[in-house]
């Protein structure tokens, strides 16, 4: 697919491996649920939860243990690069 001179490609899921988890962590809801439209519309890619700072994303990571993290880098309490350490 292509729109504005960018190419994009689509994921090959094997459904055997089940959705891809994704956490996300911004402190601004209108980016968590921005990225969480875009993501969910996509096959084989699910939000499991969101969290608005490191701390809070360092928490859920460890309970419901996502294949993914998408992390905001400029968050307060513990910013995206700490809590990815």
């Amino acid at each position: 697919m292509e729109a504005d001179g960018v190419t994009w490609k689509t994921m090959r899921v094997d459904a055997a491996m089940g959705p891809s988890r994704i956490l996300i962590a911004d402190d601004h809801a209108v980016v968590r649920r921005g990225l969480r439209t875009l993501l969910e519309h996509e096959p084989g890619l699910v939000v499991i939860a969101e969290a608005r700072d490191g701390r809070e994303a360092i928490a859920i990571a460890r309970r419901g243990r996502p294949q993914v993290v998408i992390l905001d880098i400029s968050m307060p309490n513990l910013n995206g690069i700490e809590a990815a350490r």
